[in-house]
C-alpha cells in the first residue's frame, strides 16, 4: 500500500473538497488519462485495487503511472468508545482527489486496451471518471 514514510504531523484535519484540480489536470506522462469528474477521498487500498486491473488487463504491458498519492492520514476512534477522550488514531491513508485530476495514465498500448483498462480501474475507484487521450501538439 501507498502511504507516506513519515510526517511532520499524526493527525490532521479533515480539510474541504471545493473547486476543481489546479494542478495534475493534464496527461504529463502517458498517451492516456483517467480523469475525475467528482471530488472524493481516495484511499490507498482502492488505488492499489485499480492499479492492479490495469495492469491485469494488459498482461503487464504497456506502462502505467499513478499520480495520486495518499497522503493524509484518516483517523477512526474503536467501537463502542465513548465520546471525548481526544481524536482517534490513524488508520488508513487518503489522497484528497478533486474534479478535473488526471489520477492514472497509461502509454505503449493501443487507444481500445487503455479505454477498457481505465474502465476497469474506474469501478474500483468511489468516484465518477472519464477517459481522455493527450492533446496532439501541433
Amino acid at each position: 500500500m501507498l502511504m507516506p514514510k513519515r510526517t511532520k504531523y499524526r493527525r490532521v484535519h479533515r480539510g474541504r473538497m471545493k473547486g476543481k484540480a489546479l494542478r495534475g489536470n493534464e496527461v504529463t506522462y502517458g498517451t492516456f488519462g483517467l480523469v475525475a469528474t467528482e471530488p472524493a477521498w481516495v484511499t490507498s487500498n482502492q488505488i492499489e485495487a485499480a492499479r492492479i486491473a490495469m495492469t491485469r488487463y494488459v498482461k503487464r504491458g504497456g506502462k502505467v503511472w499513478i499520480k495520486i498519492f495518499p497522503d493524509k492520514p484518516v483517523t477512526e476512534k474503536p467501537a463502542e468508545t465513548r465520546m471525548g477522550s481526544g481524536k482517534g488514531s490513524p488508520e488508513y491513508w487518503v489522497a484528497v482527489v478533486k474534479p478535473g485530476r488526471v489520477m492514472f495514465e497509461m502509454d505503449g498500448i493501443t487507444e481500445e486496451q487503455a479505454k477498457e483498462a481505465m474502465r476497469l480501474a474506474s469501478h474500483k475507484l468511489p468516484l465518477k471518471c472519464k477517459f481522455v487521450a493527450k492533446e496532439k501538439q501541433a
